[in-house]
């Protein structure tokens, strides 16, 4: 039998990046019902973006914290016949592994990948290397603020510019609803890979019982997320990544 054989698992990802998680639960015996908390979309003006962009050459270092930004970032230097050579002088750090392989597949070079995959690791890896240096981050249009804060504090100048953003897909409303009201459809397991997840999530479930569901987070701050809106987290991945989502999951079972 399976290790996963038996449990019926609500993935919320966007639908662009759900299939890994999905196949993979589903590889694993799981029974997948893919209902997305979350919507990519553009930002309402590139300007600032673009903008940086034009002047790279002004910044040393360059910050990416998702796989969203990435490629929201490569977007704009497509569209704006920008070359890759306008960044072989910036420095560029990416939040996690997923972020730094979607960076290397545009043919950049990344610097620093934090032990943990999150905004104070960032911080942390970039503590002595910062002072006085410029710094550009792209990322989404509502984010934490700990990494511009913080790196002002240790003495950069810090640019933060929106790459996109995300919202609650309103068609997924009705979707997770019936999906929780239906005993033949209701998750036993329910996946959370951010905090913006999270918030979407219970957004669109508006009031409702979730017992006999456990809530399986990738990271602390997601975590953290959860229990700021009064919901449990019966599941944390210990390395913050998918991967390491389902490893946990997996364990849970056991």
């Amino acid at each position: 039998m399976k290790p996963l054989s038996g449990l019926r698992i609500l993935v919320g990802r966007a639908w662009h990046q759900s299939d890994g998680l999905s196949a993979n639960l589903h590889d694993l015996g799981a029974q997948v019902l893919q209902i997305p908390f979350i919507e990519i979309r553009k930002p309402r003006s590139y300007k600032p973006l673009d903008t940086a962009l034009k002047n790279t050459a002004t910044y040393d270092w360059l910050i990416l914290t998702s796989v969203n930004g990435v490629e929201a970032f490569w977007y704009r230097i497509q569209k704006l016949k920008i070359t890759r050579k306008h960044f072989q002088h910036l420095k560029i750090a990416a939040i996690g592994p997923a972020t730094c392989k979607a960076i290397e597949n545009h043919g950049l070079k990344v610097a620093v990948v934090p032990k943990e995959y999150i905004a104070e690791s960032v911080v942390k890896s970039l503590h002595k290397k910062v002072k006085g240096k410029r710094v550009l981050l792209a990322r989404a249009k509502v984010a934490r603020d700990v990494i511009p804060r913080e790196l002002r504090v240790l003495g950069a100048h810090v640019d933060v510019v929106e790459a996109y953003e995300t919202i609650a897909p309103k068609s997924s409303r009705t979707r997770l609803r019936a999906a929780l009201n239906n005993p033949r459809r209701r998750p036993d397991i329910i996946t959370f890979t951010s905090s913006s997840t999270v918030r979407n999530f219970a957004a669109l479930a508006g009031r409702q019982n979730f017992s006999g569901i456990r809530f399986a987070s990738i990271g602390p701050v997601t975590s953290a997320t959860l229990c700021e809106l009064g919901l449990p987290v019966h599941i944390e991945a210990r390395k913050y990544t998918i991967p390491g989502l389902i490893h946990a999951i997996v364990q849970s079972k056991r």
